[in-house]
């Protein structure tokens, strides 16, 4: 029988930990957490945002051992006990993880030693939050250097994030980002920092490629997903990389973006603000045609603004969203298309397929097996 006393090594094996998910728990204050930490990490403090200023005050007035000293004052009695029982409930309920602060150094020898005299020995990351980052940023350049992308292009409305969904091997680089990469893109919930992003989009890089071969797909995006941006790299490898060209006839696409514009994100909304849904609902829409007035031009713009707002009031009014797509069908035609149709002609890639989701998904799946 395994004996709980006993302590895990400490760990350096960065890729096994993110390939498998390993909980991991991060002693940092909440600060810190919040500007960047990892997909399988909890914020267990030793520190919270002030105890840890007033000791980074002592630290730089009076030296390392002072510093020491005040921390143990402000972490004592009750509120050591209520950090060690959580850190304890944690490890109870994840025996293979680990813990880390940022840089495995004095924070994570505290923790430890104090769940020691708990009798709850934990392993810690060695290096820290600074190692584990700083391997996730090298193991991106490494796999965009040494691997194959192939970039799943075509109009607005195709389904080029349906078809990443349905692929085993490819990155789905909006859902990391929480945004469609539109005007309409935004989404219920905020996005990702961008720490938060990059250490997502590493690690399901480093899924994808693990155990295989074969390229990575990708869907064409620019450098911005909203408020975050790909790595210079990768944004490169999107604009310059073969691609696979996804076509549907014009009503599909406006049945796809009906579907994901309307018939999907009013649920959303309603569900995140009740009563108030469909008004926030409405102003998202009216919002997002207003920031691409200028590319519309002023007599375009407020023309699918009437008829946006037609459409709205009856599907408030009668429950019918039937009228959104035509001003979805209008936009399609007036913004979107030209401004893909100009963009494309400034790229000069090769196009490996061309087809409908169906054959795109079949050619991938024959051609390219995980």
């Amino acid at each position: 029988m395994k004996d709980p006393t006993k302590m895990r090594a400490d760990t350096m094996a960065y890729r096994d930990l993110f390939l498998r998910d390993v909980p991991l728990m991060d002693v940092r204050a909440p600060v810190e957490f919040a500007k960047g930490s990892f997909p399988s990490a909890v914020n267990l403090p030793l520190m919270n945002d002030d105890e840890r200023a007033e000791v980074g005050t002592t630290y730089k007035e009076e030296g390392q051992g002072a510093a020491i000293t005040k921390g143990h004052a402000l972490v004592g009695g009750a509120v050591k006990a209520g950090r060690v029982a959580k850190w304890r409930a944690f490890a109870a309920a994840n025996p293979e993880g680990y813990l880390f602060c940022f840089r495995g150094g004095l924070r994570s020898q505290i923790s430890q030693g104090w769940m020691e005299e708990a009798e709850a020995p934990y392993p810690r990351v060695t290096g820290g939050y600074k190692a584990l980052r700083r391997f996730l940023i090298d193991e991106t350049d490494r796999l965009v250097e040494t691997r194959d992308f192939i970039v799943i292009a075509g109009r607005t409305g195709v389904g080029k994030t349906l078809l990443v969904q349905d692929m085993a091997k490819a990155v789905d680089l909006e859902g990391l980002a929480n945004h469609r990469g539109s005007s309409f893109g935004r989404r219920i919930g905020d996005q990702p920092t961008q720490i938060n992003f990059e250490n997502k989009l590493a690690i399901s890089l480093m899924k994808a490629a693990d155990g295989y071969d074969g390229p990575i797909f990708l869907e064409d995006e620019s450098r911005r997903i909203g408020g975050l941006e790909l790595p210079l790299a990768l944004s490169a490898c999107i604009d310059e990389g073969p691609a696979v060209m996804v076509e549907e006839s014009l009503d599909e696409r406006i049945s796809e973006i009906h579907k994901d514009y309307v018939a999907d994100l009013l649920p959303d909304y309603v569900t995140e603000h009740a009563e108030a849904g469909f008004e926030a609902f409405e102003e998202f829409l009216l919002s997002a045609l207003y920031r691409v007035r200028k590319r519309l031009g002023q007599e375009s713009y407020l023309v699918i603004d009437q008829m946006m707002r037609a459409a709205l009031k009856k599907h408030s009014s009668q429950s019918d969203d039937s009228l959104h797509c035509e001003w979805i069908r209008a936009l399609l035609q007036q913004y979107y298309d030209p401004m893909y149709d100009y963009q494309l002609s400034k790229k000069e890639r090769p196009v490996v397929f061309r087809g409908t989701r169906a054959e795109v998904l079949e050619w991938q799946r024959s051609r390219h097996p995980a």
